[in-house]
């Protein structure tokens, strides 16, 4: 945003050097990315008079004019044909220096000399126009041979190009820069009330007209969208040009003049923040307006003469769309709200009665029509900011002095405001603690001196009993909608107290915090997860969320499958059911570039929808979103046993109590991938008074683990030479369950001394039941084998033609030690015996 220094001095006395002001708006967060020195380098220009124009033979673009600045005809060769003879025209004679350092020396074109240049607005550095050459026919007072600094009333001037953040509405406006600045300098600041519907004094007073309710009429349909509406009358009006000093700082700031009338809202708009929209009241029909949604399929042709479709569908405005639309009384559309006015009822030569909008549009539903349609205004980038209702009064207000300057003596505005609001945002009041600013801050700041910072920002702050350093009561205006309420908002203030104070003044501090953070026992036990992983020999990956179809279905999982509505490759949209997928395309990236000891895992979300008919308030179906821990084990020699072993390693390490190993449910979509006979479901088991699972336990699900089903990993081509798949060992665990202590409840951590003696193992084969889990077997061995059993590891799993049929073979080894001697036979005969005999009486098995 281009900010005139000129333009500041209005709100604030500003003195010194443009720099130290640029630094100051800088601190404040109001980043100066240029500054700009305008106005210099004109002191050689003047009023020239056209007194002739003539062809030049052999040229058909430039031609010859004779100008008189006072002193004499001048002979200028120029190629711009937009005026004619009586025009006044500045003229930079020769030996003159312009804006930018480009000096005018005498030159010959086509056989004639030129003795100067005829000048446009862009050439003076006094707007962006390079069309055709300045006329100053308009101007008041202006003479040729007249300096043009002083016929413009032109001084020079500084630019601040200043970046205005998206949560500073306010600094989108010369005012809210000059307030900011001047509470930083400690300079007083006022906006003049030039209110001149209130009576005020200001340098033109219109006159006051009939009752605004006899000439036109508002009516607001959608108080949602366009929660205050005004419209103000003038009557009387002559269009013409603005007042040079206004057109000027409309340059200055970035904007073309067009009209008085135009050119007071854009001023308004640049200097208040609040824009404003001037129609031809005698071009709406039925003169009123009706504010409304727009409807599926409505168009309107906006000013720049672009038809513009509207009404479409809004997802957080409802259906209908969340356009707003703003028609004339007999339904002609003449307006999208907050974005740009229709080309119907432009201010045109011919108006005479205007009717002024001056609204509060929600600023969400501005932001999405505005990028919907690709239409950004200078409108629409402050209303989807969030401008301040409270405002608009004193916007309609200025709008009326300044055009009174230019208008004529027959203007007056309509009696009263036409003025409908609905719920509109008010000031916000906030309990801010002082300790809590000086500890954000590192301060210590009395609740006065906080009071007094806040206040030059129109921000009041006092104490419940008016005293002391008791929490203060702080109201904020409605024009800083970026300070939050609590419990964000004492914070919010810190940074306004900051800010005023300097940043560069605020002591330099360790902070101080009650205690030092620290992982959560979740957060630790999910990087414990990784790094015993990592010690086996695993690599995290990260695969992508998004597969395909194809994907999901060689993988073994079965529709539905949840669908992206705009995904990043048509290919890839839907969201993955399992990890699985995506950690086998890494497997075969892998072993295609000859790297066969592959094994990876990943910890990421998985999308599933319920089997229930839950939906969620949106109305589609309610979908469910588990974080899971996903190895694939496909080095060479690895198979299921090798995801066994992994899960041991981790159940160990999170001191899990009691967990076993039992058949999946046919049910189970986690099991889908797995081979249909070395897949298990893991769980946790909470033991029952008896002392072992016997019925009396609970058992809670974590996870599966297995071998990954031959088909499927012939599917996505991961061969062994011979042609058949290789075995690939499988692990998926539930993180939010298995990290659950509630639900899988974990040991008491005790530390035990390494022996020094050595150990003794032993193998046995037990046969038991197909419905006997082998968790439970290993849970009677541990039990009965005494303080000298150190381990049991669960080997092997067989059927066969030694095996009746419903049963199996599980083998365990069992380690031996002590802490203070070895091991003998008797002892671990005895053991062995005793291991043996309650594993046949519990269980119901037999020794092979």
């Amino acid at each position: 945003m281009r900010v005139p220094l000129s333009w500041l001095r209005d709100f604030a006395p500003f003195v010194g050097n443009p720099a130290d002001l640029a630094a100051a708006l800088d601190d404040l967060g109001l980043v100066v990315e240029e500054i700009e020195v305008v106005g210099e380098g004109l002191g050689d220009v003047v009023v020239a008079r056209v007194d002739s124009v003539a062809a030049i033979e052999g040229a058909d673009r430039i031609r010859l004019v004779v100008v008189d600045a006072g002193s004499g005809p001048v002979e200028v060769v120029c190629g711009a044909w937009n005026f004619e003879v009586g025009d006044l025209v500045p003229l930079a004679p020769v030996g003159a220096t312009l804006p930018g350092g480009f000096e005018i020396g005498r030159r010959k074109m086509k056989g004639v000399v030129s003795n100067g240049m005829l000048c446009s607005g862009r050439e003076l550095n006094l707007s962006a126009d390079h069309e055709g050459i300045l006329r100053l026919n308009e101007m008041e007072n202006v003479s040729a041979g007249q300096p043009l600094t002083e016929a413009l009333g032109i001084e020079a001037d500084v630019i601040f190009d200043i970046a205005v953040e998206a949560n500073r509405p306010d600094a989108s406006s010369i005012a809210g820069v000059a307030r900011d600045l001047a509470a930083r300098l400690g300079l007083p600041f006022a906006i003049p009330d030039t209110s001149v519907l209130l009576g005020a004094a200001a340098p033109v007073v219109p006159r006051i007209g009939a009752p605004v309710g006899t000439l036109a009429s508002v009516r607001v349909d959608d108080l949602e969208l366009c929660p205050r509406f005004t419209a103000t009358v003038l009557t009387g009006v002559e269009v013409a040009p603005s007042p040079a000093w206004l057109s000027r700082r409309l340059t200055l700031a970035g904007m073309r003049p067009i009209n008085n009338v135009v050119d007071a809202s854009n001023y308004v708009m640049l200097e208040l923040g609040q824009p404003t929209h001037p129609y031809d009241l005698d071009g709406l029909g039925g003169h009123g307006l009706v504010i409304r949604r727009a409807r599926p399929g409505e168009a309107i042709t906006t000013l720049d003469g672009v038809p513009r479709s509207l009404g479409r569908p809004g997802p957080s405005l409802g259906d209908t769309g969340q356009d707003c639309l703003i028609c004339d009384a007999e339904g002609t559309a003449v307006a999208i709200g907050g974005v740009m006015g229709g080309a119907s009822s432009e201010i045109d030569d011919a108006t005479s009665r205007v009717l002024l909008e001056a609204a509060y549009f929600v600023p969400m539903a501005i932001a999405r029509t505005s990028k919907r349609l690709g239409l950004r205004t200078e409108a629409s980038a402050r209303f989807e900011r969030g401008c301040d209702p409270a405002g608009i009064d004193l916007a309609a207000g200025r709008f009326c002095e300044l055009l009174a300057q230019s208008a004529g003596d027959a203007m007056s505005v309509a009696a009263g405001v036409i003025d409908v609001q609905g719920d509109v945002p008010v000031p916000l009041s906030l309990t801010v603690r002082p300790a809590k600013v000086n500890a954000l801050l590192g301060t210590e700041f009395t609740s006065s001196q906080i009071a007094e910072m806040l206040a030059p920002l129109g921000i009041s702050a006092e104490p419940p009993d008016g005293a002391g350093d008791l929490p203060l009561v702080v109201t904020v205006p409605t024009y800083r909608p970026d300070i939050r309420p609590a419990p964000n908002g004492e914070a919010d203030i810190a940074e306004e107290v900051a800010r005023t104070y300097g940043y560069a003044r605020l002591a330099r501090r360790t902070p101080s915090w009650p205690q030092p953070g620290r992982l959560t026992i979740y957060q630790r036990d999910r990087r414990l997860l990784r790094e015993v992983l990592c010690g086996l020999g695993a690599s995290e990956a990260w695969t992508s969320t998004f597969v395909s179809e194809f994907d999901q279905v060689r993988a073994g999982f079965d529709a539905p499958y949840i669908e992206v509505t705009n995904p990043l490759v048509e290919a890839e949209r839907f969201l993955r059911s399992s990890m699985a997928p995506g950690l086998l395309r890494a497997v075969i990236y892998n072993t295609d570039r000859r790297q066969d000891d592959v094994r990876l895992f990943e910890v990421g979300t998985v999308f599933r929808l319920p089997r229930t008919s839950a939906v969620d308030p949106d109305g589609g179906p309610s979908a469910e979103a588990p974080e899971r821990l996903s190895a694939v084990f496909a080095a060479r020699g690895d198979d299921a046993w090798t995801a066994v072993a992994a899960w041991r390693t981790i159940a160990e390490a999170l001191g899990i109590a009691d967990w076993a190993m039992t058949d999946c449910l046919p049910s189970s979509r986690d099991s889908a991938v797995l081979h249909p006979f070395r897949r298990a479901s893991l769980s946790s088991i909470v033991t029952g008074p008896a002392g072992h699972n016997g019925g009396a336990g609970q058992s809670t699900e974590v996870g599966v683990i297995g071998e990954l089903d031959p088909t499927t990993v012939g599917e996505f081509g991961l061969l062994e030479a011979d042609g058949r798949p290789r075995p690939v060992g499988w692990l998926d665990l539930d993180i939010g369950t298995l990290l659950d202590r509630d639900l899988v409840p974990r040991r008491p951590e005790e530390a035990r001394p390494i022996t020094r003696f050595p150990s003794s193992d032993i193998d046995l084969a037990f046969v038991v039941a197909d419905s006997v889990p082998a968790g439970g077997v290993e849970r009677t061995l541990r039990r009965s084998g005494g303080e000298l059993l150190e381990s049991v590891e669960l080997f092997d799993v067989y059927r066969g033609a030694s095996v009746p049929e419903g049963s199996r073979s599980l083998a365990f080894r069992l380690r031996f030690c002590a802490l203070d001697h070895t091991v003998t036979d008797q002892e671990v005969g005895e053991l062995r015996t005793q291991c043996i005999g309650a594993v046949e009486r519990e269980h119901q098995a037999r020794l092979r």
